[in-house]
């Protein structure tokens, strides 16, 4: 199989798991992870929309009932985590449920370094990936019990807002 090959094939998988209507393996994710592009966190500076892949992880609960929109990346060292919607339709950065913000670094995870945003008030770190110019696969890495749900990662995705 050629790069090109691989590459189409990684992100027909990705297209597949975005779609999905139930719950996505696990499993299945980790390898879309293995197969993306690592991303440099000035290359990710901006407003992003998120969503959740359905695995079950508790995470997931959390962002809904938070009314969770997405992430804004302002610099590297001012990143809001959680931004979500208010009863209004407006946007704002829950910084009570992050407790606090966060920043953006290069960090090593699983063997590569790519970009990570680093919670000032949690021990949660998200990791990226680049799927394309405009979508991103994040894994949410922490501790038991604040990030990981019986040793499983939270997945997700980011789309250009």
């Amino acid at each position: 199989m050629t790069t090109e090959q691989s590459r189409t094939s990684v992100l027909e998988d990705w297209r597949e798991l975005r779609a999905a209507p139930g719950r996505v393996d696990p499993d299945r994710l980790d390898a879309v992870w293995a197969a993306l592009e690592v991303v440099d966190a000035a290359s990710i500076l901006g407003s992003w929309r998120g969503f959740a892949f359905s695995t079950g992880h508790p995470i997931e609960k959390v962002l809904a009932s938070s009314r969770w929109h997405g992430k804004r990346f302002v610099a590297l060292d001012d990143a809001k985590p959680l931004i979500c919607r208010a009863e209004d339709g407006s946007l704002y950065s829950d910084t009570l449920a992050g407790k606090g913000e966060a920043s953006l670094w290069n960090v090593e995870f699983r063997g590569e370094v790519t970009a990570t945003m680093v919670y000032d008030g949690m021990p949660v770190f998200d990791h990226f990936k680049r799927v394309d110019d405009t979508t991103l696969m994040g894994v949410m890495n922490g501790k038991p019990g604040v990030a990981l749900a019986d040793g499983r990662h939270f997945y997700f995705g980011l789309e250009r807002d």
